[in-house]
């Protein structure tokens, strides 16, 4: 997924990062993978692969040629502004000519060749990313070029489409990158890569307790193009004992390695993870370094493995990339050790980096706001919530909304809910409703079913808490109200006068958990719908990251836009070929940022309020939802989820007189 940090009011100026990678295990199993093409007895490779903190700032504009700039102090004594005309040989001549630039001018020359763009401008405001240690900086360039490329032409590539540009932009260096190099342009976050033979997959993993990870420069030396040649020589087809011991430890075993090591990060098993780092190494140097001793004797990466005094602020450590002199990882046992350990390899004269891979926090709590008062529904509102209109349900019992809507919640795992209320004197309907036992003469009426289903009501009411949207200043100040509640955790936020029905065996709302869960980002759940209907719904565009067309790396948000600007600007193709449109389906998993980004928003409405109360004007200030989800989007991205399931508005009467017909039919 794109990792777009932000974009100025200009529009013009575009700011991204690329991180750079660190390979956790399973190092030399992309070229290994590859070879199954020749040889189909050779397991498929797999790595564990991450983004890490350290990478590159940039700045991005059109330009009629192309440019690379830079204003960062880190590299200021080798870096000197290139620019070179938008010609395709002398772009080849030049990622041929194994310059500075290189690398940049790989990845342009595809771009040119195979899209016909014009030129770019690259400015690189800041560099944290060490050189030529281990860590992929020369792919985290190419990554950047490419995503440059995609994002000024809108060539609408998915990050799969980017990795692959900047994988074959390398490849017209002197360069021989591995295929996992490019992993970087996935973010800062683990996946397992899977390499079978020229097909390459990306899975996001779970984590489920804090990582702590230092890395360190060994500041020795390495001839990486000697290691590959050495090792490809067992390849595809072994020829004695010591190739047939690399062609296991780099397929068999390491996909035991790696299979432990899924389980052991889900499971939060982070001692049993650092163990597993000791045992790779040693396999590696067993079974693998005897292929290219004067390389792989790796001296300083020993004797770094067995300092005692590391060994007690550690649960393990590993070589880093293709192994010998150049790079050590350690997995920390806790923070406090994390931050000794870097300080300790610092003072021993290696540049040290930390990298904490952050549990996915499982979605508990949720959010409904239903403190509109229901104006197109009027007068059957002034006596009755919209939430609480009754709804015949297939199963023959007649629910309010309000009910549907949180028994979803409750069978996707919600513990808690907030209900946001236009005043304190709503509440008591609740109560009533979810809090208050019916009377002995009602109970008594009902068959033995509605009884127990009577305790389940109750149930539901010890789930419930309550805050007051007390000032009506639009539906992202309502959500805010709920900031409190959501404590700094993602939660799920449902509209109140909207209907949803799965039409699998998980419901919706498990459906867009489980995705946010896998991407880790804001999430949003999306419908297509007719053009006619863009202007009714908040409607979003972008790149579909998978083959089924089921999840959207959104790359625009725009409320309500009109038929004529969605055809020109909003359209993707659909599973079946055919434009659609991707309105939002009402459910959305909320991350910390957006309740950051809405608390901006009031503040500066609030200011702006403040400086001029003679205006009118200026005291009705709405606080949008969409408008605080595109600021996230553009500094972190956003995934929308095309779910399986139906949802039925009941926002006016021709919507509710439909939802009343539909809903109460079982799925066919």
């Amino acid at each position: 997924m794109q990792e777009v940090l932000n974009v100025n009011n200009t529009e013009d100026m575009i700011k991204l990062f690329v991180p750079g990678r660190l390979c956790l295990f399973g190092e030399h199993t992309d070229w290994a993978g590859h070879y199954r093409t020749m040889n189909a007895d050779i397991p498929a490779g797999a790595a564990i692969v991450t983004g890490i903190e350290q990478g590159i700032y940039a700045e991005i504009e059109k330009s009629s040629i192309f440019e690379m700039q830079s204003t960062a102090t880190q590299m200021s004594g080798e870096w000197q502004d290139f620019a070179c005309r938008m010609d395709e040989q002398e772009l080849k001549r030049i990622a041929k000519s194994g310059s500075f630039f290189c690398y940049c001018a790989g990845v342009a020359s595809y771009m040119l060749e195979w899209y016909k763009v014009g030129g770019v401008r690259i400015r690189i405001t800041d560099m944290t990313l060490p050189m030529k240690s281990g860590l992929s900086s020369s792919a985290a360039i190419c990554v950047l070029v490419a995503r440059a490329f995609n994002i000024i032409y809108k060539l609408h590539l998915n990050t799969m489409g980017e990795m692959n540009i900047a994988y074959l932009g390398e490849l017209r260096t002197s360069s021989r990158c591995g295929r996992l190099d490019q992993a970087c342009a996935f973010g800062i976050k683990p996946n397992l890569m899977t390499f079978d033979g020229d097909e390459i997959e990306v899975q996001a993993l779970k984590v489920k307790r804090h990582l702590y990870w230092v890395f360190a420069d060994l500041c020795g030396s390495k001839n990486t193009i000697k290691i590959l040649a050495d090792l490809n020589k067992a390849y595809p087809f072994p020829s004695n004992e010591q190739e047939r011991m690399e062609h296991d430890a780099l397929g068999a075993k390491n996909q035991e390695f790696i299979n432990r090591a899924i389980k052991y990060m889900a499971e939060g098993r982070v001692e049993e993870l650092g163990k597993l780092m000791t045992e790779t190494e040693e396999v590696f140097n067993r079974q693998v370094a005897p292929m290219c001793p004067e390389e792989l004797a790796s001296p300083k990466l020993k004797a770094v493995l067995a300092d005692e005094y590391i060994q007690k602020l550690v649960y393990g450590g590993k070589g880093v990339g293709s192994h010998g002199d150049g790079a050590v990882q350690f997995l920390a046992r806790d923070a406090n050790t994390q931050q000794q350990l870097r300080d300790y390899l610092e003072s021993q004269g290696m540049p040290a980096y930390t990298l904490t891979l952050q549990p996915v926090h499982t979605v508990r709590r949720a959010i409904i706001p239903v403190a509109g008062f229901g104006t197109r529904l009027y007068p059957a509102t002034r006596g009755l919530k919209k939430d609480f209109f009754p709804i015949p349900c297939p199963d023959g019992m007649v629910r309010p909304v309000i009910l549907i809507l949180l028994e979803e919640l409750i069978k996707s795992g919600i513990e808690e809910i907030c209900l946001v209320l236009g005043s304190e004197e709503e509440r008591q309907m609740y109560a009533d409703f979810f809090e208050r036992p019916l009377s002995e003469c009602h109970l008594a009426k009902l068959n033995s079913e509605c009884q127990e289903y009577e305790n389940h009501i109750l149930d539901i009411g010890k789930r419930l808490h309550y805050v007051y949207q007390r000032e009506k200043r639009g539906f992202g100040h309502a959500v805010y109200q709920a900031a409190q509640f959501a404590h700094g955790e993602p939660v799920l936020l449902m509209l109140g006068d909207t209907l949803y029905r799965t039409t699998t065996n998980k419901t919706c709302a498990l459906q867009l958990i489980e995705s946010y869960e896998r991407y880790n980002r804001l999430t949003v759940g999306l419908y297509p719908v007719e053009v006619s209907k863009v202007s009714h719904f908040g409607i979003m565009t972008g790149v579909w990251e998978d083959k089924d067309a089921r999840f959207l790396n959104v790359t625009t948000l725009k409320e309500k836009p009109t038929a004529a600007y969605a055809e020109e600007f909003l359209g993707v193709k659909g599973p079946d070929g055919q434009r659609e449109y991707c309105s939002v389906f009402g459910q959305y998993i909320l991350t910390p940022e957006v309740f950051h980004q809405l608390e901006d928003d009031i503040r500066k409405a609030d200011e702006k309020r403040a400086a001029h109360p003679e205006d009118p004007a200026q005291s009705v200030s709405e606080i949008e939802l969409t408008s605080a989800l595109e600021a996230v989007r553009q500094r972190t991205g956003m995934l929308g989820v095309r779910l399986q399931g139906e949802r039925y508005d009941m926002g006016n009467p021709t919507a509710l007189v439909d939802t009343i017909a539909k809903y109460s039919q079982a799925n066919s």
